[in-house]
């Protein structure tokens, strides 16, 4: 963990209802990662995840805020939805899911 603030959000996430909310998104989804995150101007930080494809993400990680689409979330306040990013013109050529490689992304 990179400092005491990131270790106060993974201990924030640390609750057995968050774990099973995630754990029935990604059921219903069929998503292979699903998190909480808490989303500064600067910081993206797991609060608590389901990680089922293995990307290596734990409470109190962090990810550069420039290589999220949350950051785009807080400069527009409206929820983003991609159902299939090869498929969508919008997203196709994004830099954020060719470098994570994901398909489908929904964050609120």
């Amino acid at each position: 963990m990179k400092d005491s603030f990131a270790a106060k959000v993974a201990a924030q996430g640390e609750d057995e209802h968050i774990r099973a909310i995630l754990a029935e998104v990604a059921r219903i989804t069929h998503m292979g990662f699903v998190a909480v995150a808490r989303v500064t101007e600067d910081r993206w930080i797991a609060c608590q995840v389901s990680d089922e494809m293995e990307f290596g993400l734990k409470p109190g990680d962090e990810l550069a805020i420039e290589t999220t689409i949350c950051r785009e979330i807080r400069d527009c306040g409206q929820a983003i939805v991609i159902d299939h990013v090869d498929a969508d013109p919008k997203w196709r050529s994004h830099p954020v899911p060719a470098l994570y490689g994901f398909q489908s992304y929904a964050s609120f």
